[in-house]
Formats: structure tokens, C-alpha cells, sequence
């Protein structure tokens, strides 16, 4: 692969007479940036592979769309601490203890600058004239016999915090990536040496010094910058961010129609052709870098979700103002068709089946939607329902998040638990229950509330006669305050509500084994009695 002044190279072998490796590895370039990453799965856990898969995919595809007002250190930082939260996160829940663990090392380069950032014991190398450099820092323990243990990896903890390098780059420079499976059969004159045999090269040079029999998975990445030539960098766009919008203001090509929420920050607009929604950050985001970022990332979110459940979402490049435009959706929100009165089974079912999907689809992103309620869906005058709001959606697993809404949140949220597919599901049970009974399930919750959630919810059944047991059961099972009873993930909801037939039953801890499953009952009781039998016969 070329880019202009660069070569670029990556090649990697399974070791011994494996047919899978554990070591991942892509370079890509996006406009004006490349992007080299390489993963090695920790083999002492049950899914490496996997996580080393994960974050070469999820650092790609973040490159691919970074938002224009973040820094690429900035870049780096954020993502690596996101991916490294998804999957220590993920694992605790799924296996008690984390399992998706893998090195890291990347680079990227805009113009003729190198950036780049390392996890664990996968290297950077530099090679430059005379002399290699090796830019990562191999995280392990630094005594005799105790060097193979790392002492820092993506996905051990629930935070990291990466070291970020910077240099300029020459004419005629190598940087190579690897995984500790080449430098460990070479020494530093031998790397020097090879590097300019490119990946494919120097991997097979292990390989054949092995007979052909690696004692490691083996990935190497070579980029050589073929000429000093300065890449014009894109400049960062100055944008203003307006303190007062006005109805008929002209910003770029757009006419201001009308706001459509109270802070006046989303408007109605037109272009003379087209009806659309403009979306301005606040104010504030002129004084707040951390405003600023949230609403950058809700634009960039915006921008890279395709999907017929949200509205389309574009960034103008020529503009001169801070904001993003959508389509625009003729309809009523929820809360509003609400005050009307309740919903029917086929309109609930067929929101829930909506929020579902449409959640099912964000978790592609690693994203979750962060606020579901009747607010942020609407009904259009067809009768579809869509998600309208972009501004809460967040990674999943996110922690410091603030997304959503008191009376919506899980209680789990209220103790500082990430958001996940679970805490999801809970706001919308919420939101169903309330479609059906124009109540919430543990009362309405003011914010800084601390709410209790030791007593549960009245049947759905009870407040709205029209509502089956089977619909009922799902319904409470998702607004459970117990983890352990709620559901997990947004496929098993997914599939009671397309199984009626199949729906089972709720049942407390405490509930007696008689009731929760007869037959076992008077298994373990027949048991009983035959061991008991036996034993007076014995003695």
C-alpha cells in the first residue's frame, strides 16, 4: 500500500503449526492521516485472539471518523481508554474476571509527523541513518525469569493510562511494529539490518531461522517515509459557536425557522429547497473544553450512525458556525401522544421491537443509546417510530457518563455502574410500562433523588387489564431492581417477545422450590426418601 511518501508493509505467521494467530494487525490511510496498529492476544487468557481482533478494528474504525477538533494525541488517549473500558468491562460481566486482554501498538502519521502509543510488550521501533531507536516501552517485569509477565495490557483494568509519543519524521526513516514473538528471535543489529526487507521480509527471516517452526505468532507492520516532503496539514477550523440564535437568522446557507427545544439550541431550518434540523452546541462549549468534546463526539456519532431508526446526519465542510445537520421527522414524540392516553399492545410491542434494534445496532459502534424515554422516540404520521436524540449516546461500559434521565436510570446507575446492554434495558421497561400505564414502575424520581427500589412494581397486568401475562412477565422482568433476575443482553428480550409461548415465569430468591419447579421438588424429595431407606437398611 502507498500513500504519497509512504511505503507500507504487514505480514504475519501463526506459530509452530497453528493456522491461527494471536497477533492482529492493519495499516489504512484516511485523506491525511495513516493509521499502522498491532495487536498480540494475551495467550494466558481465554478470548486474546479476540480482543486483539477488537482493537485493531475499533482503533480503524475510530481513525477513519475522528472528529476534525480533536488533536490525534487527544485521538489516542480517548480511544484507547474506551476500548480498554469495553473490554474489561465486557469481561467482568460475561466471565467474572478479565479475559480480553491484548497488547497494543500504534502509530500514526499526518504529513511528516509521527504520533503514536504502546500497551504491554509489542514494540515501535525507529530505524533512522545509523541507529535504531525503540520509541515503546515494554511493560513487564524487569527481573530474570520474570520478564514474559506484563505488567500492563488492554482490558487487565477498569483504566489506563497511555504514554503518547511525538517526533518529526526524515526522508529515508523505517518504523516498525511488532510483537514480541520477531524481537525476541533477533537482536537490536539484526532488526537494523532487516527493516528494510519491509514485513514480509523480516518476518520469514525468523521463520526460516526457525526451520519453519516459530515458537511464537510472529506480525510485523514496516512503514518507510520515502521523501521529505511536508504534508500541508489541515488547519483546525475556528467555528463559532453563536450565544443567541434568532428565527429567520442566516447561518452558511441555512434560514432559521424556529427552535424546537427550550435552550434554543436545536432549530427547525431551510436551505429554500429542503426542510432541516440544525443542532448548535451550547455556549458554554467557548469556555469548556469538556462541552466542547461532548458535543464534537455527538456530532462524529452522528455522522457515522447509517441506520433507518435515526435521523441521516451530515456535517457541512464549508461551514462557518459549530453544528450538524439532520432530517428532519414529521411526527409526535411519545411523552406527547401520552398525555392523550395509553398505548395499545401492537404500538407497544412494535416500540420495544424499535428500541431493541436500534440499540442491537449502536452496539456495532460500541455505543448505546444513554437515554431512552418517550421524549427521544417519535411516532410519524406513517405509524414507524424513530430514535431522535444523538446527544446521549455514549460508549458502552462508559462510567463517567451523565447520560439519562432520573426516573429512566437503572438502580445500578445511582451507585456509579457503567452503562451496559442491562442498565439499557431498564430504561426501556420503564419506558413501556409508563406507555401502558402512564405511570412509572418505582414513581417518578426528581434529580439528586436517592430513590429506593426495595419494593417492586405493581403488575403491568393490574394497571391495564389489556395487557397478556406473558407481556406482563417480560415487562417486569426488565424493570427488575435485581440484576440477577433482569435480563442481560437486549437479544434475550428480543427473543421472549418473538416467543410468547416461552416466556417463564419471574421468581424471588426467596421463593420455595415447590413453587418456583414442582417436578424438582418431588425429585430431590423422592431422593431423599430412598437414600434415608437405604441407610436404615444399612445399619
Amino acid at each position: 500500500m502507498k500513500k504519497s511518501n509512504l511505503k507500507t508493509s504487514a505480514f504475519g505467521l501463526a506459530k509452530g503449526a497453528e493456522l491461527l494467530s494471536e497477533d492482529s494487525f492493519a495499516v489504512q490511510s484516511f485523506k491525511d492521516i495513516t493509521v499502522a496498529v498491532l495487536c498480540d492476544g494475551v495467550g494466558s487468557s481465554k478470548e486474546g485472539r479476540e480482543a486483539s481482533l477488537r482493537t485493531v478494528e475499533y482503533f480503524i474504525n475510530s481513525f477513519k471518523l475522528k472528529p476534525q477538533a480533536w488533536t490525534i494525541p487527544q485521538a489516542l488517549e480517548q480511544f484507547t481508554s474506551s476500548i480498554n473500558n469495553i473490554l474489561y468491562s465486557e469481561s467482568s460481566i460475561n466471565y467474572g474476571k478479565p479475559e480480553l486482554l491484548t497488547t497494543l501498538a500504534i502509530i500514526i502519521i499526518e504529513g511528516n509527523r509521527l504520533y503514536g502509543t504502546n500497551v504491554g510488550d509489542s514494540r515501535i521501533y525507529l530505524s533512522r541513518k545509523e541507529k535504531l531507536f525503540q520509541l515503546s516501552t515494554d511493560h513487564i517485569i524487569n527481573e530474570e525469569n520474570k520478564r514474559h509477565i506484563l505488567t500492563k495490557v488492554i482490558g487487565i483494568s477498569d483504566r489506563i493510562e497511555p504514554y503518547i509519543f511525538e517526533n518529526n519524521l526524515e526522508e529515508d526513516d523505517h518504523i516498525l511494529l511488532c510483537s514480541d514473538g520477531l524481537y525476541t528471535e533477533m537482536s537490536d543489529n539484526e532488526v537494523f539490518e532487516k527493516i528494510p526487507l519491509l514485513a514480509n521480509g523480516i518476518v520469514k527471516f525468523v521463520n526460516k531461522r526457525s526451520f519453519e517452526n516459530l515458537r511464537d505468532d510472529t506480525s510485523a507492520i514496516v512503514i518507510k517515509y520515502l521523501q521529505d516532503d511536508e504534508v500541508t496539514k489541515r488547519k483546525r477550523q475556528f467555528l463559532t459557536i453563536p450565544e443567541y440564535i434568532s428565527e429567520n437568522e442566516t447561518i452558511d446557507s441555512f434560514q432559521l425557522l424556529k427552535p424546537l427545544v427550550q435552550n434554543r439550541r436545536t432549530w427547525l431550518a431551510t436551505d429554500g429547497n429542503s426542510n432541516f434540523v440544525l443542532k448548535f452546541p451550547e455556549f458554554e462549549a467557548t469556555e469548556s473544553e469538556e462541552i466542547l468534546n461532548l458535543f464534537v463526539r455527538e456530532a462524529w456519532n452522528a455522522r457515522r450512525i447509517k441506520s433507518n431508526y435515526f435521523p441521516k446526519a451530515f456535517i457541512p465542510e464549508d461551514r462557518t458556525h459549530r453544528y450538524y445537520v439532520m432530517e428532519v421527522f414529521e411526527g409526535d414524540n411519545l411523552e406527547e401522544i401520552l398525555k392523550k392516553g395509553k398505548f395499545d399492545i401492537l404500538n407497544s410491542l412494535n416500540i420495544l421491537k424499535t428500541v431493541l434494534n436500534s440499540s442491537q445496532y449502536l452496539l456495532k459502534f460500541n455505543l448505546v443509546n444513554g437515554d431512552i424515554k418517550p421524549d427521544n422516540i417519535i411516532q410519524l404520521k406513517s405509524g414507524e417510530f424513530k430514535i431522535i436524540d444523538y446527544g446521549s449516546i455514549v460508549e458502552i461500559f462508559s462510567i463517567n457518563s451523565k447520560a439519562g434521565t432520573p426516573s429512566y436510570l437503572a438502580p445500578e446507575r445511582f451507585k456509579g455502574s457503567a452503562i451496559s446492554e442491562q442498565s439499557e434495558i431498564f430504561s426501556m421497561g420503564v419506558t413501556i410500562y409508563r406507555l401502558l400505564t402512564q405511570k412509572y414502575p418505582y414513581g417518578e424520581i426528581e434529580p439528586f433523588q436517592k430513590p429506593s427500589f426495595h419494593s417492586q412494581p405493581t403488575a403491568v397486568s393490574k394497571l391495564n387489564k389489556i395487557v397478556p401475562e406473558w407481556f406482563n412477565t417480560v415487562i417486569l422482568r426488565m424493570v427488575h431492581s435485581d440484576s440477577e433476575i433482569r435480563y442481560k443482553y437486549f437479544s434475550e428480550v428480543l427473543f421472549d417477545i418473538e416467543n410468547s409461548d416461552k416466556v417463564e415465569p419471574i421468581y424471588s430468591k426467596e421463593t420455595p422450590l415447590l413453587e418456583k419447579d414442582p417436578l424438582k421438588f418431588y425429585k430431590i424429595g423422592f431422593w431423599i426418601l430412598v437414600i434415608g431407606n437405604i441407610g436404615q437398611i444399612v445399619f
